[in-house]
């Protein structure tokens, strides 16, 4: 995958986590799709051709790498010990050279739980970058806000929590919410905004300070 992206393209990074047939459903025609270690290896099984495959590839075979390089358009392996990146990273941080449309992690998160913390302060380079992006498993989705107003869709989503990523985030204001919040401030240690239900099609967040984590959850 040489040169940038389209910028109408959305680029796709399946990793290492909890994998499944519910992938299927958050990969559409037309996108760009990066394998990181075994998740590259998750792509091919399941009749994709990764555009890029990526990593250490400690997690896989001899064989199933010769699988993944006679596949994937293209493969980068990296050193398992002479790296400062996680495997994630790397296929996030070359993502967002690529200035996409979006990004989507599918397999973030599993039983590691400080990759999965890691991977959730990934979506702070996009943040930053302008650029979407968020996590997906089978229940949740999980991205970040900041400054402004940002629009949230039910999408079969029955509930949405709102964690500080930042010390402190202020002026948090919800509408179309069951439960309604007015210029609110939250604080690294309070559960206020867990489990909030959105009480119409579309709701609104509006964040003056800060940035806060939203966690949109089918259970």
């Amino acid at each position: 995958m040489k040169g940038k992206v389209n910028m109408n393209s959305r680029m796709i990074i399946c990793t290492g986590g909890r994998l499944g047939d519910w992938v299927h459903a958050y990969i559409s025609r037309g996108d760009l799709l990066i394998g990181a270690d075994r998740g590259a290896l998750f792509l091919v099984q399941n009749g994709y051709t990764p555009d890029l495959a990526l990593g250490d590839f400690d997690s896989v075979t001899p064989e199933q790498l010769e699988l993944i390089r006679s596949i994937s358009r293209e493969t980068l392996t990296y050193d398992p010990i002479d790296k400062d990146y996680t495997d994630t990273e790397l296929a996030f941080r070359y993502a967002l050279d690529q200035a996409p449309s979006e990004i989507r992690l599918l397999g973030a998160l599993g039983s590691r739980f400080d990759h999965s913390l890691a991977n959730v302060h990934l979506l702070k380079l996009a943040l930053e970058q302008g650029i979407p992006a968020s996590i997906t498993d089978e229940n949740n989705t999980i991205s970040l806000a900041q400054e402004g107003t940002v629009q949230l869709n039910q999408s079969g989503y029955s509930h949405v929590s709102l964690l500080p990523l930042s010390e402190e985030v202020t002026g948090i204001t919800l509408h179309g919410f069951a439960y309604p919040l007015h210029e609110a401030t939250l604080r690294i240690g309070q559960s206020l905004g867990i489990s909030n239900i959105l009480a119409e099609p579309v709701g609104t967040l509006t964040v003056r300070t800060g940035t806060l984590l939203v966690i949109q959850s089918k259970d």
